[in-house]
């Protein structure tokens, strides 16, 4: 008995129900690539550590330290290397010297012999003394030795004061923060690579800009430190020694200028004695004359009164 050929319809049918499951397959594996990505997303930013880092599919990376495409991962053990103690060192320093330039000449090679360099300088004057201050970076290993050749070369030390800060303890948490969030920025890649949507995408997006930015500031920070342990800074300030009572006393005394103010002083004395006798010649003199003349006539007028008064007591 020979099978009878399938109608069209039916072949339609058949069709559309294999075209279903397809897309049913489809739409099913994307509900559960996005699910795994919003999973990954929402732990993303969590603490990291070196060695352990979760890749594109949620799984920790392999005990050998090796991650599942091969990457060496770095596998750091604090208890091997002790970290290298770091200190900020800073420093004041004022010094005698007998002569600032010869002196700043000199500080500032015995600072380059060891391999330092001058950072900042200033020149003024104060109450009459030259003063000059010069800012000098110098390698923390030959710092002692900086220090005792600029003392050894002024001619007195006013004043040294030195201040140390210890920041190991934060260059080393600094490395630590930034090495984990290395970590989750390798993560987010992974991620970026294998995301299926726009969405997911801009999500990884924003991660990976927020977790680089800090990862920049992070690392200023740490070479902040860093070159501060590295290099220690020493002002010092060039003056000169105090001048003597002595020779202050010689140099405010000058001959010449006392001879111009004794003349001077004797001038003005010529001057207001003939202003006064200017004075007394024309305006005291008639009025003493007009004075002179009015005694005379009252002197008299009182005589002829007096000489008439006798000649009638002598009649009576």
């Amino acid at each position: 008995m020979e099978d009878e050929p399938a109608s069209p319809r039916g072949v339609l049918i058949g069709a559309g129900v294999i075209v279903m499951l397809i897309l049913l397959v489809v739409v099913g594996s994307m509900s559960m690539f996005g699910g795994e990505v919003s999973t990954i997303l929402s732990k993303v930013g969590s603490s990291i550590t070196t060695g352990n880092v979760p890749n594109a599919g949620g799984a920790d990376s392999a005990a050998d330290g090796v991650d599942d495409q091969g990457d060496q991962v770095a596998d750091a053990d604090p208890a091997a290397r002790p970290p290298e103690l770091l200190i900020i060192r800073t420093g004041q320093l004022e010094v005698e010297v007998e002569d600032i330039d010869r002196a700043t000449d000199a500080a500032s090679d015995q600072v380059r012999a060891v391999g330092g360099y001058v950072s900042a300088s200033d020149q003024s004057v104060e109450s009459g003394r030259a003063r000059a201050s010069l800012t000098y970076r110098i390698p923390a290993a030959r710092w002692d030795d900086a220090l005792a050749a600029i003392r050894g070369m002024a001619r007195t030390t006013k004043g040294l004061q030195i201040t140390t800060e210890a920041v190991t303890n934060q260059v080393v948490d600094l490395g630590a923060r930034i090495a984990n969030l290395r970590a989750t920025e390798a993560a987010l890649q992974k991620i970026m690579a294998t995301a299926g949507t726009i969405s997911d995408v801009l999500k990884v997006q924003d991660q990976l800009t927020t977790v680089r930015g800090e990862i920049e500031r992070l690392v200023a920070e740490k070479q902040q430190l860093e070159e501060g342990a590295a290099f220690g800074t020493l002002t010092v300030a060039f003056v000169l020694p105090p001048t003597p009572k002595t020779e202050k006393a010689k140099q405010g005394w000058d001959p010449a200028s006392d001879v111009d103010s004794a003349a001077g002083t004797l001038i003005r004395i010529g001057q207001r004695a003939t202003s006064a006798g200017i004075w007394v010649g024309i305006v005291l003199a008639p009025i003493g004359v007009l004075l002179l003349i009015a005694g005379v006539l009252a002197w008299r007028i009182r005589g002829r009164f007096a000489r008439r008064g006798d000649a009638i007591a002598g009649t009576g």
